[in-house]
């Protein structure tokens, strides 16, 4: 009898061990739980199966993050260290018997998920799409308090000192090209990310501005869709909200800085574990081409809406023809301050209704007709721009260069000659008495 109990018993303990380390697809997650790529276990889910932490496809490897659930595609809303290189399919997540979360490379090298000092007892994938860490029933580390990646949800804030960074593309979620924050004056700005974030570089603002408001403000997203600016000292500023109604079907709103820059409210309506419709209820911005930097260096944008297009100036060339947005180059090797013999080998071409960022070196008064002639006679010179009667000298790199019929200008791009011009002529010396020599130039660079 005596050995049949210490068989019970010892079998009941086997099973103790068993259920707590075993990873659960759904509820709390106990230490000793893993993930892997490969396996069934690629990601732990939320009570609802709306929301799973886990490994995700990115470029040749994967990534570890918080992705929505959904056909035909998962929307990724969080990425742990996302500049990070994919992992191979060797690697895992642990919740380790230590209680840290830790992603283990197949090099052998462990990375902490969560940099917390406290030791976890357990975690959760809750349905708001939150990452916890729990001892006990003290929360200790949360995704939502974490930085944030480009989404914030519902019940998510993003506070001053943090920010939000696009991601490169849809299926790459790493650090893009630009980002949203909230200023010390209370103003949620966006900027490109390679930019100085002065006042030329933004492209959208809340104007929500006041002595100091950015240090007590705290941009939210509440159930109802409502997307607000709390400055801590005013009534809240309201941004957006959704007017989609989903049926009383069950809806998760979320806020994204998408790809292109555009700062946009989403709601998911859900109709079963599989299916869901995504709506876009705002968008900060209606046309792409207004977000600066989009089309980089030495390129500018046209087009409507999100048929965006980026092209390079006269004279330049992609740098990546398979990533337009990227930028140009100079397609030329020699210096326009060569020496008067190379200078003499350039001509400009013309290209109407263009503007781009306002720095030029040299302003002038002169006949729009003289303009490009101002240019090609000075070395420095790589466009000229002739706008409101004044023309303006730029050297490269040119930015946030925009095309739009609705502006009023014409911009003068040196470029090399498709054959050498002759030499100019000689001034022509007319003696007209002895007290008097006149010499007449063809042609001139001269303020009115």
């Amino acid at each position: 009898m005596a050995m049949v109990s210490g068989l019970l018993l010892l079998m009941l303990s086997i099973l103790i061990v068993e259920a707590r380390t075993q990873p659960n697809q759904i509820g709390e997650i106990h230490l000793g739980s893993q993930l892997s790529p490969i396996s069934n276990m690629h990601s732990w889910l939320s009570p609802s199966g709306h929301f799973a932490f886990g490994f995700y496809s990115q470029g040749n490897g994967f990534a570890v993050g918080i992705w929505m659930m959904g056909q035909p595609n998962n929307t990724v809303v969080w990425t742990a260290n996302r500049d990070d290189e994919p992992v191979s399919i060797n690697a895992t997540i642990h919740l380790s018997e230590e209680g840290k979360l830790l992603l283990r490379t197949e090099q052998g090298n462990e990375n902490l998920i969560a940099d917390v000092s406290e030791v976890a007892a357990s975690a959760s994938m809750l349905d708001s799409g939150n990452f916890v860490l729990y001892n006990g029933s003290s929360v200790i580390w949360q995704s939502f308090d974490e930085y944030p990646t480009d989404t914030i949800l519902v019940g998510q804030n993003l506070t001053y000192y943090y920010e939000l960074v696009s991601s490169v593309s849809s299926s790459n979620h790493s650090s893009g090209r630009f980002l949203l924050e909230i200023q010390e004056d209370g103003n949620l700005v966006a900027y490109p990310t390679n930019s100085a974030r002065l006042d030329v570089d933004t492209y959208w603002a809340s104007h929500t501005t006041g002595d100091d408001q950015g240090l007590f403000s705290t941009l939210y997203l509440n159930h109802q869709g409502f997307l607000s600016l709390d400055t801590g000292y005013t009534k809240p500023v309201l941004l957006a909200r959704s007017s989609y109604p989903c049926n009383n079907k069950t809806t998760i709103f979320r806020a994204t800085l998408d790809a292109d820059g555009i700062f946009r409210l989403y709601s998911h309506c859900l109709e079963n574990k599989t299916s869901r419709s995504v709506h876009i209820e705002w968008s900060a911005l209606n046309n792409t081409c207004k977000v600066r930097g989009f089309c980089d260096f030495n390129s500018y944008c046209s087009g409507m809406g999100t048929n965006a297009d980026c092209s390079c100036y006269p004279g330049f060339a992609f740098n990546d023809p398979s990533e337009k947005f990227s930028g140009c180059y100079k397609n030329v090797t020699e210096s326009f301050c060569t020496g008067t013999k190379e200078g003499k080998m350039y001509d400009v071409k013309a290209v109407e209704n263009i503007l781009f960022e306002p720095n030029p070196y040299s302003v002038l008064h002169v006949k729009k007709e003289n303009c490009g002639l101002c240019c090609l006679e000075d070395c420095l010179c790589d466009v000229a721009l002739y706008m409101n009667e004044r023309c303006e000298k730029y050297t490269a790199p040119i930015r946030y260069g925009l095309k739009d019929i609705n502006i009023s200008s014409i911009a003068f791009f040196k470029v090399k000659a498709a054959s050498p011009a002759a030499p100019p002529m000689s001034p022509t010396i007319i003696i007209e008495s002895k007290k008097r020599i006149e010499l007449i130039f063809t042609k001139s660079c001269q303020e009115s």
